[in-house]
């Protein structure tokens, strides 16, 4: 049995590291639930803007000046890991390593695969891997505004745009409740058709207001720019859903084991106790005699 005073430090190191989980548990359902408020606004949006996207897209032809329509060969694909830049919050960035391994190895193994991380963590994970991202966005998630998500999205579709890639991927968790998040792989670019118009071939008669050039200059590129925001919003939420139930099962920990901790040390103490009393009983025999 270890010693009193070794118990005794220990009981202060886990209360301690309790004050600290449980506070970090707290500052997370704090921003979560302002996170969580911005992904259910933004949601219904998204869906339905990337609904009409899908549409008009399918309305086009590929001559009119779509370019982010264009399906080429897969010989250069792009995958976007979306993950946080901190810690401490159960698997969130590691699962999503895990999954951009596995599409690099077989989804897209005869492919040549670039990777860019949003978070350094995932970075940090994949490199563990073997796989080395070849441009890591840290500072988004420090000020995470559509404005700044709008320079990654941008550079997303230029580069698909100019054939630097054929296919653009992203990797992310969305969000369902603080205690779930759902890995997702989303296919950014090309477009995808709906399911209706690729199996019964619909074919889409849409009036464009005012002409087709401007749909395809301003409402495609928006559309996309705020799909990839309402992405980065989804891993926002999830991942301080994540931490908050990683900090909420530290807390739980920590106060079973103090539990544990106390008992043993209160055994101990009698242990200690009783041993002391047979010295002096023993003593007193002594004296006696």
């Amino acid at each position: 049995m270890a010693g009193i005073k070794e118990i005794r430090n220990r009981i202060a190191s886990v209360a301690s590291t309790q004050k600290i989980t449980s506070a970090m548990k707290m500052v997370s359902a704090a921003k979560l639930r302002k996170a969580q408020q911005a992904v259910l606004q933004m949601r219904p949006y998204s869906d339905k803007l990337q609904e009409i996207l899908q549409n008009v897209s399918n309305g086009l032809e590929s001559n009119e000046g779509n370019p982010y329509s264009v399906v080429r060969p897969q010989n250069k694909v792009l995958i976007v890991a979306v993950a946080s830049n901190s810690g401490l919050c159960g698997g969130f960035n590691s699962s999503i390593g895990k999954t951009v391994v596995t599409l690099a190895q077989n989804d897209y193994a005869g492919c040549n695969v670039d990777v860019f991380a949003i978070g350094k963590k995932v970075a940090d994970s994949m490199k563990s891997k073997g796989i080395v991202p070849k441009k890591v966005f840290a500072e988004i998630f420090d000020k995470l505004t559509y404005d700044e998500s709008t320079k990654i999205s941008s550079e997303l579709m230029e580069s698909f745009a100019s054939g630097a890639y054929d296919k653009i991927v992203v990797v992310y968790n969305k969000f369902k409740n603080a205690a779930t998040q759902i890995i997702t792989t989303s296919q950014y670019l090309p477009i995808e058709q709906t399911e209706a118009s690729t199996s019964k071939k619909i074919n889409y008669d849409y009036i464009f207001e005012p002409n087709k050039e401007y749909i395809v200059n301003e409402l495609i590129p928006k559309s996309l720019r705020t799909q990839f925001y309402n992405v980065l919003l989804e891993s926002f939420a999830s991942e301080h859903g994540a931490r908050m139930t990683a900090m909420h099962k530290a807390t739980d920990n920590a106060s079973e084991l103090l539990k544990e901790l106390k008992i043993e040390y209160n055994k101990a103490r009698q242990a200690a106790i009783t041993n002391e009393l047979n010295e002096i009983v023993s003593g007193a025999n002594a004296l006696k005699g």
